[in-house]
């Protein structure tokens, strides 16, 4: 089996993280990212050095991400395949009474983080005429919810971008693709309630959510598939959730 060498955003907890143990149990390497330093070591000591690489640091701030960026050795500088796992939520609140903070939040990780990381691989795929890039979307950028806008809205703008970069990069021999899943449980309501355990369960009362196991799944399949198969756009839920508010909750 050919070794590939695989960036992903987010690797510190759920979809990020298990998508990284079961490519790194594959035998492939991980250049991994994340703001805590402590779970990274923890992929190391698990993993060693020669399998997984280690970036501290926010995506969402494009000064540290370069300085991060540009840190990498070289020969951990030409990727096989680009996962933008990282994103969140911040808030859950109709737009009139959000907080601004929240919503740059989201704008500074779930887009500007993506295009920039994108964008700093990106010559070194095109210049080997290969490559594929994986986007983390939702199915809230397809079906909007009430307390959502700018998530949705951030949400909306990475699958247009991984649109127009599949138009882009068509004749250059690399596949772009995203995922979008429906709940999830991992940190994501957490992060969104910041930190409100009780409130952050409720989500997942009365049903069985995705796991980050179950998407990481997936994405290794879509980066699996054979060279001239493209999973372009995957939407991926839980049989209880029939759309972004439609749950069928079973009540104990």
């Amino acid at each position: 089996m050919e070794t590939k060498t695989i960036f992903i955003s987010g690797v510190t907890s759920g979809i990020g993280l298990e998508t990284a143990k079961i490519l790194m149990d594959k035998g492939h390497r991980v250049l991994g990212t994340g703001r805590r330093m402590d779970r990274l070591e923890i992929l190391v000591r698990q993993y060693g050095p020669e399998r997984f690489l280690p970036l501290c640091f926010d995506a969402g701030d494009t000064a540290a991400c370069e300085v991060a960026l540009n840190s990498i050795p070289e020969d951990w500088q030409t990727l096989d395949i680009l996962f933008n796992n990282a994103g969140n939520a911040h808030g859950l609140d109709f737009f009139q009474d959000s907080d601004r903070a929240d919503w740059e939040a989201m704008i500074d990780i779930n887009i500007r983080g993506l295009v920039y990381i994108t964008s700093y691989f990106l010559p070194r795929m095109l210049a080997r005429g290969k490559g594929h890039i994986l986007n983390m979307g939702s199915i809230a950028a397809d079906q909007v919810y009430p307390k959502g806008a700018m998530y949705c809205a951030s949400k909306a703008a990475v699958s247009a971008f991984t649109q127009g970069l599949r138009m882009d990069l068509n004749a250059a021999g690399i596949k772009v693709s995203e995922i979008k899943p429906g709940m999830v449980e991992t940190e994501f309501s957490l992060v969104r309630f910041k930190g409100d355990e009780d409130r952050a369960g409720k989500v997942y009362e009365g049903l069985k959510p995705l796991s980050g196991r179950d998407v990481a799944d997936v994405v290794v399949y879509m980066m699996e598939a054979p060279e001239h198969v493209n999973l372009a756009e995957v939407l991926l839920m839980p049989l209880a959730q029939a759309g972004t508010t439609l749950f069928n909750r079973k009540t104990v």
